[in-house]
This record gives C-alpha cells, structure tokens and sequence, in this order.
C-alpha cells in the first residue's frame, strides 16, 4: 500500500470482529483510525496533477507491454542457467549461505499448470531477458522476531510504524488522527467482489512489528516468525546495523531459483508435486475463509518447508520481501532492448507505476500467506511486487545479503 493507499484505508476503517479470528492468525477487537478526509483529498489533488502528465507514457507503455507479454509468455525464452564455478571466498557468516551467481534467464512466464486470473496482469515481469549477478552471501530466513529484538535492544530504533505521523504528510488532518499505526489484514466474513483491496485491509492503531494485529496482540513465543510491519527504511537500518544490505531484485531471483532453468516455482514444474504443499499460501476461498490446508491459516514460523537447491527457505509464500531495486513496470523492457547480459543489474534510477504516479515504489518478491491463484500468484518465481518505501504490512518482511569484500 501507498501513502495515499493508507490513506484512504483510514477512511475505511472499521472495527475488526472478534469472530474473524478463525480465518487467519487470532485477531483482536482494536481501535481503528477515524476519517482523515483532509489527507485524502490532499492525495487525490496531488496525483490528479501527475496523472495528466503521467497518461501518455502509460498508454506507450500498456501497448510496449501487451506485445512483450506475448511473445514472453508463449515462446521458449528460458535459457540454461550458468552457476559461476569458483567456490565460496570462506566460512558463511552465520545463518547465510553462498549463492554462486552467474548468468540466468530472469523473469516469468505463464505455468503450464496453473489456471491463474492473475497471470495477466504480470506483463511487467517480461520480456524474459538475460541478466548475470556475481556471488553474495544470502540469509537462510527472512528476518525473524528474534534477529530484529536484537538489532533494537542494541540500537534503540523505532519503526516507521511505531512512530507518529508527520502533520506536513498529512495537511489538514486532525491532530488526534495523526496516531501510530499500519496495514493489518482483516478479512471479511463472507464474500466479497475482489476488485478493491480495500475490502480485506485496514490501517491499524498500535499495530507494529511487537503487535502484529493491533495493541492487544503480541509477539510473545513467536521469536521465529517472520518480523512484520518493517518499512523500507527500516530495513536498511537493521543491514546497517548487521553489516549486510537487501537483494537487488536480480540477486534475489537468481537465488531464488536455486540453480534451476526456468521453472514456474522455487521447487519446479507442479504447484502441487504428488499433491504435497511447498510453501505457505492461501486456501480456502480468498479472502473470507483461509482453510489452513498447509498446515497453519495465516503466517507461519520460517523453514516450515524444504529449503530451495541452494539452501534458502521461505522463497515462495510466508512474507513478501524488500528488494533494493525501484520498480517500473517497463524496465525489462528497457534491459532487453539493450541486447546481450545485463550484469548486476541495480533497478531503474527512479520509479514509476502507472496506478499511482505520484507514489515512489521498491520491488517486492516471493508472494506471501495471501498468495492465491483467485487473486494473486506471485509465490511464481520471477513475477513481481511493488511498495511504497514508507509502507510495512502483516504480510511484508526481508532478508539480507553480504557480498565478500574483493566484490563490488
């Protein structure tokens, strides 16, 4: 979610009921934010400015993209990936493990075995191309509960979602909305249409990576789980603090497909291998009922499930995770009508998203427990999310990488 996303979720807010606790994880009663009509309409009048500016270059780009997404979906366009041979530089840091790198084919096409609504709208992680990463350390897991405790018990930090509100983001707005917060899913009790995220999300007082559903609830016996509501500045702290740094989205891709060639998903080729589940998603029928058929309705402690051909758990599914790199829907475009490889990719120098143009946005990956093919698919490997820097969720976590120090 946006800045002007959270925005207008304040003005949605609604208590969230007791009853709704045997969806996902347990949800408690909580105050929500009241109105901040002031703020929307101070978004909507911003964006309207850019969007103006902003139509052309959309509609060049939709139609760059609706003659890629062809070509990229339907054609062979995987090629053999070519893991570097030379062995790691030392003893992993602890909780990491080596990632070779090397050349690969980066970005998705559709699964021959999956009906999935969502695939369409993925038309920004193609044209498939050829990109080469040198070799990194990479966390095992996200980031958990634990790992964070520590980082804040020796540095003091506070998170976005713990800190107040600025007045200057949010003109006009009344000083008892200004109020910590985030996003927390809240499902509904019955079905809904799915054409308004609105509808499952809510901004959340108190709600933080110590209250992951709202002031009453707690982290307590969960140091393993998956720390949540971590803003992308937030993250660059802890890898300041660790030593380490987040993925460039082609890091973590090449890492995430464990030195396979072109396969739909971390694993390989079925969703489902001998009807087996690989990596917490949704089941049930989204976003009402989470029947928990993996095992556990909602998040999940890390490496919950076998670990990928190099080592890493939690690739698919769990969390969504911070990428470094800034995201445009049109930037693989860009890199394969460079030709040849393009090697360690670092993202566009700005960002852009037709849906919001006024909103700066860094690249998600992996997908997370809401993952589902009625909705959202992107426990694919290769296809792409985006996030506004300032934004952190009950759904949104990362993990780190450490390059050796002769590499730049």
């Amino acid at each position: 979610m946006s800045k002007g996303q959270r925005a207008r979720a304040r003005k949605h807010a609604k208590p969230v009921a007791a009853e709704r606790s045997r969806v996902a994880l347990p949800l408690v009663a909580v105050a929500v934010l009241a109105v901040v009509l002031a703020a929307v309409a101070w978004r909507q009048q911003r964006n309207a400015a850019t969007t103006t500016a902003a139509a052309a270059t959309a509609a060049s780009m939709a139609h760059d993209h609706a003659s890629t997404a062809t070509s990229g979906a339907t054609s062979a366009a995987f090629l053999p990936t070519l893991p570097n041979t030379a062995p790691a530089p030392g003893p992993a840091p602890e909780g990491m493990v080596w990632i070779p790198g090397g050349e690969f084919s980066m970005g998705a096409a559709d699964p021959p075995d999956l009906n999935d609504v969502g695939m369409s709208a993925m038309t920004d992680s193609r044209p498939i191309h050829q990109a080469y990463v040198d070799g990194f350390w990479m966390d095992r897991t996200v980031v958990t509960n634990q790992q964070f405790d520590a980082f804040v018990r020796a540095t003091g930090y506070v998170t976005m979602a713990e800190r107040k509100p600025r007045a200057e983001d949010f003109p006009g707005a009344p000083p008892e909305n200004l109020v910590a917060g985030s996003v927390v899913f809240t499902p509904p009790d019955h079905a809904v249409p799915l054409d308004n995220h609105l509808r499952w999300w809510n901004y959340v007082k108190g709600a933080n990576w110590r209250h992951p559903l709202g002031p009453d609830s707690s982290i307590a016996g969960k140091d393993q789980y998956p720390v949540l509501h971590i803003a992308y500045e937030d993250a660059e702290a802890y890898g300041q603090w660790s030593g380490k740094r987040l993925p460039t989205e082609a890091e973590w891709e090449f890492a995430a497909r464990g030195g396979l060639t072109g396969k739909p998903f971390v694993w390989g080729d079925s969703f489902k291998p001998d009807g087996k589940w690989m990596a917490n998603t949704f089941q049930g029928h989204f976003p009402n009922t989470d029947s928990g058929e993996d095992g556990t309705a909602g998040l999940m402690p890390v490496a919950q499930f076998a670990p990928n051909g190099y080592g890493l758990f939690d690739m698919a599914g769990n969390v969504w995770q911070w990428t470094s790199d800034w995201y445009r829907p049109d930037y693989y475009a860009q890199l394969a009508s460079q030709g040849g490889v393009a090697r360690n990719p670092k993202g566009p120098e700005s960002s852009y998203d037709p849906s919001e143009p006024g909103e700066k946005k860094h690249v998600h990956r992996g997908g997370s427990f809401l993952c589902t093919d009625q909705y959202c698919s992107r426990y694919i490997v290769g296809t792409r999310g985006k996030g506004e820097p300032n934004t952190g969720t009950n759904h949104l976590g990362f993990r780190m990488v450490k390059v050796p120090v002769a590499s730049h």
